[in-house]
């Protein structure tokens, strides 16, 4: 027994003494491999890596994730016993229908720039692009930008700058492509950025001749549906094309807007009807809005409204989709101090607002609430009008701080936030108040009531001065 248990011994001796041999023969080739010196990368090899699209690529997206990290802030010290929120009250209450969430500017690339444009992304909730003219202090610097922003993270620098050779008048997020913005631009130009491109500069554009445009374009737009739409834009000299964002070398079509076959319209903004693809309205330089169609017998412009006494600066078609169906509503605003509201049914305004004491730059109707719109103007103040509560002063005001003129605004798409552009390359980021945003079930049956009374009111002023010219 005590030889068999030695045996055993022995036995189980013997393995335990091979992983010592085999160390043994690992050392002198784990002592080669620490004494093998890194490959030390010429100056050449680094400048390939450096411009390379892989090393480009990997630096722009973390340089993006490491941003938003800095710039997240938290309140360690939050009280949930609530304690901050009875000094908040008032402050709570006081700002609950206009307040300032934040500001957009970059020092290099959109101060002593005019904010020419603003468009919120369909896809991306959060996404704002914005479009710039000419910093003439920096005679070095491309003359057109457009600053793609994010309202989800608190940085402040914007999240793709884009720019190119002319003064970017209006920019779009291409529908159905989440990749492409879309400027028109001072030169007659169509240019297409590609976020997923590491160029700034465009990726497409249009040829500047005759088949396209020549002059400044204003008004940039994609209608349609996910498989078959197209851009449409239209130049100051009245020019309309229309183009397949796949190719822009060339537009699918292409008419002149002329009025009664004589009068070329020099148009400054453009709306199409929720949902409508062929008829549209717009403004024009001297005051007269028009009706037209891009398709059809009655194809090119069909009706003049007059009104206006000054240039159309802004024109928007009704979008809030309810019980009612409002699309035949749109409103203007004019150099001429007012914001008129029309009916395409009607060649002249069902009303006139006249509460500014300056240029209204544009105007732009809820998506969300039926009788809700937002007007800015030259004195640096953004209006709220619910015409279901007050049809002679807006249901609230707020005024910019330093006053500069505001050029554009834009609801986002949950009629929760205005973002506002002003002279200065400031964009202005508002939160509507609950109470006045989101509308009550019986909004649309207001309104209807509403335009019954402002149609008679309008009547009524008419009997009396046709009444007055015959005395």
């Amino acid at each position: 027994m005590t030889e068999q248990k030695d045996e055993e011994d022995e036995e189980e001796e013997t393995p335990a003494a091979q992983p010592e041999a085999e160390t043994e023969k690992e050392k002198p080739e784990e002592k080669q491999v620490e004494e093998a010196q890194p490959h030390e990368l010429t100056e050449e090899e680094k400048l390939q890596i450096l411009h390379s699209e892989e090393f480009m690529d990997f630096f722009d997206h973390s340089t993006r994730i490491v941003e938003r990290a800095l710039s997240e802030h938290v309140d360690v010290f939050f009280d949930y016993r609530g304690r901050d929120m009875e000094e908040k009250e008032g402050e709570m209450q006081a700002g609950t229908k206009l307040s300032l969430n934040r500001k957009f500017v970059d020092d290099r690339w959109s101060k002593q720039r005019v904010v020419t444009c603003l468009d919120w992304s369909p896809q991306y909730p959060e996404l704002l692009v914005a479009s710039y003219n000419n910093n003439e202090e920096a005679p070095h610097e491309p003359d057109g930008v457009a600053l793609v922003w994010n309202m989800k993270y608190k940085k402040a620098t914007p999240e793709y700058v884009f720019h190119c050779q002319s003064a970017v008048m209006s920019a779009a997020f291409a529908k159905f492509h989440p990749n492409l913005v879309v400027g028109g631009t001072y030169s007659g130009q169509i240019v297409l950025w590609d976020n997923r491109s590491n160029r700034r500069t465009p990726v497409q554009r249009t040829p500047l001749s005759a088949a396209a445009h020549t002059h400044p374009v204003y008004c940039v737009n994609v209608v349609g549906t996910q498989n078959a739409h197209n851009l449409i834009s239209i130049s100051t000299d009245g020019k309309m094309c229309s183009w397949s964002l796949d190719m822009l070398s060339q537009p699918q079509d292409s008419m002149e807007l002329v009025f009664k076959q004589s009068k070329s319209v020099a148009v400054t903004s453009m709306s199409f009807p929720l949902g409508d693809v062929n008829n549209f309205v717009v403004g024009s330089e001297d005051g007269s809005v028009y009706a037209a169609s891009r398709h059809g017998s009655r194809a090119g412009i069909s009706e003049m409204f007059e009104g206006h006494h000054g240039p159309i600066t802004g024109i928007h078609c009704h979008t809030a989709a309810g019980p009612v169906d409002f699309s035949h509503l749109f409103l203007t605003a004019s150099f001429d101090w007012t914001v008129k509201l029309w009916s395409n049914k009607n060649n002249k305004p069902l009303y006139s607002f006249e509460d500014n004491s300056d240029y209204v730059y544009d105007v732009m109707w809820s998506p969300v609430h039926p009788a809700l719109f937002a007007c800015v103007d030259g004195l640096g103040r953004v209006d709220l009008w619910n015409l279901n509560n007050d049809t002679e002063v807006p249901t609230a005001s707020v005024a910019v701080d330093g006053s500069p003129a505001l050029n554009r605004l834009r609801w986002s798409q949950s009629g929760r936030e205005i973002a506002v552009g002003d002279s200065e390359g400031q964009i202005h980021i508002y939160d509507v108040g609950e109470q006045i945003a989101v509308p009550r079930n019986d909004e649309w049956t207001r309104f209807v009531r509403t335009l019954v009374e402002i149609n008679e009111n309008r009547d009524d002023a008419e009997e009396l001065a046709a009444q007055r010219l015959a005395a």
